[in-house]
């Protein structure tokens, strides 16, 4: 019987775990994080790894090769030539340790419809029923710049709702969250953060990571929404020894940052709909009735008499933005009628709800 706490985890590697100061790509440190997940697979622990580095191991394996190239451009060729790279290492660290690994390549359009979202849902499901070990990354060589995640701690994020995970481990070159600045003297990190009852916004910096596209700020902002919807999510650093056995380890006494799940769970449907503020097909305003009924404890549908205006163009079952009345977002649905008619439909009493309470999600 395994020691571990959980049965199935996603673990996000960061570009910052996975390569050297000189940006090529550390080797001896992907062997240890392999060696790690082979031994979890081995005791019962199902691993879907969200793997950055694909870029960083292009642009080093490209260095002083690269004619003059816009960013977009370059971003294309580094991530082609890296994502080959980066997953045959892989591949041949997994194949010494008999356990065979597969790519999941994938972009935000994808999971924009439910149907997309459930092939991949399945595909991994299949993978995981097979004792493959899920490899997934952006595909950067065709992701359209305004479409991409904001980097892969949303997309670990996303799969680890989609995939029923109980834990997200997101790997990165420092503990945790820390309550100051980490390099002044007493400054601790943060072992435990609680939906709702801790406000860590002062302690998190915004500035991105070296290498990768996110930061601390992208992680927490994630971490917490993850947990949100009932799945553990820890901060830890990604070069310390066993980190991830240590992680799972319930008497271990690992420094890292947790942030506790809450106890409710919400549907397959809404954690999609949670994941889908990055491509809403409009907007629709609401009214202060509206938004009192809404963020009040209890669990009601939008109704066409709430909506004050409807704004952008979309079909039936796009998931659209929900604004308050003072123009600030709260949160994502997935509308029962196309925009025209919801414009029809502005202020009507008695009419059938423009967004379902099952396909409603509140930030």
């Amino acid at each position: 019987m395994t020691k571990y706490k959980y049965k199935r985890v996603v673990v996000k590697i960061g570009s910052n775990v996975l390569t050297r100061s000189d940006g090529t790509l550390d080797t001896t440190r992907m062997s240890a994080l392999v060696d790690q997940i082979a031994a979890l697979h081995r005791a019962g622990v199902e691993v879907i790894m969200v793997s950055s580095g694909a870029v960083a191991s292009g642009r080093s394996e490209m260095r002083g090769t690269v004619h003059k190239l816009d960013p977009v451009s370059a971003r294309q060729l580094f991530s082609a030539v890296g994502q080959v790279k980066l997953i045959n290492r892989y591949y041949n660290l997994f194949r010494e340790q008999q356990i065979v690994c597969g790519q999941v390549l994938t972009t935000k359009e994808n999971l924009s419809t439910r149907r997309h979202y459930l092939n991949q849902r399945n595909c991994m499901h299949a993978m995981l029923a097979n004792g493959v070990i899920p490899i997934v990354n952006e595909n950067d060589t065709i992701s359209v710049t305004e479409l991409m995640f904001t980097d892969n701690d949303e997309l670990s994020g996303l799969v680890s709702t989609m995939m029923d995970a109980e834990a997200l481990i997101i790997l990165s070159n420092i503990d945790g969250i820390y309550n100051g600045n980490p390099a002044d003297p007493g400054t601790e990190v943060i072992r435990e953060i609680r939906s709702g009852k801790d406000d860590i916004a002062q302690y998190v910096q915004a500035r991105k990571s070296e290498f990768g596209r996110g930061g601390m700020l992208t992680k927490s902002r994630i971490a917490s929404k993850v947990a949100d919807e009932g799945v553990e999510v820890v901060i830890a650093n990604g070069k310390r020894d066993s980190v991830l056995l240590d992680v799972l380890d319930p008497q271990s006494t690992l420094v890292c940052t947790r942030f506790v799940p809450a106890p409710r769970a919400i549907s397959g449907v809404k954690k999609w709909i949670a994941h889908s503020d990055g491509f809403t097909k409009g907007e629709v305003h609401i009214n202060e009735g509206a938004y009192e009924a809404l963020t009040s404890p209890r669990a009601v549908s939008l109704l066409p008499v709430g909506v004050s205006r409807v704004e952008g163009e979309f079909e039936k079952d796009d998931v659209v933005r929900i604004v308050a009345p003072d123009g600030t977002p709260i949160g994502v649905g997935r509308v029962a009628a196309d925009s025209a008619k919801a414009r029809a439909m502005i202020g009507k009493k008695g009419a059938r709800a423009l967004i379902h309470y099952d396909y409603l999600y509140l930030d």
